[in-house]
C-alpha cells in the first residue's frame, strides 16, 4: 500500500509540473514573419542573390530574435524554406492563427537608376505616387505565377493600374498601428546607418486580407551594386534583422501596457451629491454671464450632436505627426481649422467634416494636391466607424 501510494504522489507531481509548464510557456502575443516570394517564383533578380532569398534569410533571423527575447510571443513563419505560397495564403495563414502582428519581408527593385538605395516601409493604402504603385505593381505580380488567379483575385490585374482603384476604398480598422510600427521600423533603420526613404501607402495584395496591423518592408534595393552585396551578407541580414526585432519590442511593449491598462470609473457615495451646495455665481455677474454662455455653447454642441446622432460623419485625414504641430506649423500648408486628434502613438489631423459622400469627395480632391496620401475616413457617433 505504502509503495502504491508513492508511486500515485509521483504520478499526480508529474502532471502538476507538466500542467505548469503548459502554463509557464502559453503565448500571449502571435506574429506572423513573411518571407516574400520563394520557390518558382524568384522576386527580384540581382547579379549575385535573388530577393527571395535575401528575404527568407532576415525574415529567419527575425524570428530567432524575437523568440529569444520575448517567450509570450509565439512566432509562425508563412514559409521557412525555398517554397511557393499564393499571396491570399499568406494572408489567410496569419487570419486562422489569429496573429497580433503581420510583418511581410521584401527587397527593392528599379528598372534604372542603379544608384537608389535606401530602406521603406509600407502599410495598406492607395498608392499616390507612381513609385509607390510601380513597388505595389511588382509585388503583386506574384499572383500571375499562381493557378486561376484572376478567379481567386475577382479579375485583378497586377499590370493594371485601374485594378488599383479598389484601395480607394478600403479602411483599414488597423491602419494608426500600422502605421506606427513603420514608423518604428524606420526609425530603427535610420539608427542603423540605413538610408531612410520613409513610410508609405500602396495596395498590396498580400496586406488587404489581413485582420490586424500589418506592414510590408522593403530592406533595400538590390538593383544597387553596393546595397546587393550588403543585403546578400550575413553581417548585412543580421543587421537588418535586429532593427526589425528593435522596432518590435517599442511596439510590443506599447501593445503590452495597452492591454494592462484599466479605466477605474469613480463611484459617488450615497448621498454625496447631495452634500455638496451649488456653486453657481450670484445671477447678473460677470461669472454667470460666462456661465450662461458656455451652457448655451454646450446645448448648441449638444443638439448638432444629436441631430448628427447615427448618421455617418465623413472627414478627411490630412497627415500624422508624433508631436502636436501649433497651428501656423509650415506642414499643415497653411490650412486653417484643421482637428488634431491624439491617437495611441501619435497626432491625427482631419481636415472638413460632412454627412455627404459626395461633398467630402470634392474636398479631398482639393487637398489631394498638398497631402498627397489624404483618404476619407467614416465616422459615427463621435468614432471611426472601422474600428
Amino acid at each position: 500500500m505504502k509503495h502504491t501510494y508513492i508511486i500515485y504522489i509521483s504520478i499526480l507531481f508529474c502532471l502538476f509540473s507538466q500542467t505548469g509548464n503548459l502554463q509557464a510557456e502559453q503565448k500571449s502575443f502571435t506574429v506572423v514573419i513573411d518571407a516574400g516570394h520563394g520557390g518558382k517564383d524568384p522576386g527580384a533578380k540581382g547579379t549575385i542573390i535573388n530577393e527571395k532569398a535575401i528575404n527568407l534569410g532576415i525574415a529567419l533571423k527575425l524570428g530567432n530574435l524575437i523568440s529569444q527575447k520575448h517567450k509570450d510571443v509565439k512566432v509562425v513563419y508563412t514559409r521557412s524554406s525555398d517554397k511557393f505560397i499564393e499571396l491570399d495564403e499568406r494572408a489567410e495563414i496569419a487570419n486562422r492563427c489569429k496573429a497580433d502582428l503581420f510583418i511581410s519581408i521584401h527587397t527593392n527593385a528599379v528598372a534604372r537608376g542603379k544608384s537608389v538605395h535606401g530602406t521603406e516601409t509600407y502599410t495598406l493604402g492607395l498608392a499616390r505616387t507612381d513609385e509607390n504603385l510601380a513597388v505595389a505593381m511588382r509585388e503583386n505580380s506574384a499572383i500571375l505565377l499562381e493557378e486561376d488567379y484572376q478567379q481567386r483575385y475577382e479579375g485583378f490585374d497586377p499590370n493594371s493600374s485601374e485594378s488599383y482603384i479598389i484601395f480607394e476604398f478600403i479602411q483599414n480598422k488597423h491602419m494608426e498601428q500600422s502605421i506606427g510600427f513603420a514608423s518604428e521600423i524606420q526609425k530603427h533603420f535610420t539608427a542603423a546607418q540605413r538610408d531612410d526613404r520613409g513610410v508609405r501607402q500602396a495596395g498590396f495584395l498580400v496586406l488587404r486580407k489581413t485582420s490586424m496591423p500589418s506592414v510590408l518592408i522593403e530592406v533595400g534595393f538590390i538593383t544597387n551594386r553596393a546595397e546587393e552585396r550588403y543585403l546578400a551578407s550575413e553581417r548585412g541580414q543580421r543587421q537588418l534583422a535586429q532593427s526589425i526585432s528593435d522596432a518590435f519590442d517599442n511596439y510590443k511593449r506599447t501593445f503590452d501596457s495597452r492591454q494592462s491598462v484599466t479605466i477605474a470609473k469613480p463611484v459617488a457615495r450615497t448621498g454625496e451629491q447631495q452634500s455638496h451646495p451649488t456653486n453657481n455665481p450670484p445671477a447678473g455677474s460677470e461669472e454667470d454671464i460666462l456661465r450662461r454662455k458656455r451652457e448655451r455653447q454646450e446645448a448648441k454642441a449638444k443638439q448638432q450632436a444629436d441631430n448628427r446622432k447615427d448618421k455617418t460623419v465623413y472627414k478627411v485625414r490630412i497627415m500624422t505627426s508624433d508631436r502636436k504641430l501649433p497651428a501656423n506649423s509650415r506642414l499643415l500648408k497653411g490650412y486653417k481649422n484643421v482637428e488634431c486628434v491624439k491617437g495611441t502613438q501619435f497626432y491625427i489631423y482631419y481636415y472638413g467634416e460632412s454627412t455627404s459622400f459626395n461633398e467630402i469627395s470634392r474636398l479631398r480632391k482639393q487637398v489631394i494636391k498638398d497631402f498627397k496620401d489624404a483618404y476619407i475616413v467614416p465616422f459615427k457617433n463621435g468614432k471611426e466607424a472601422n474600428k
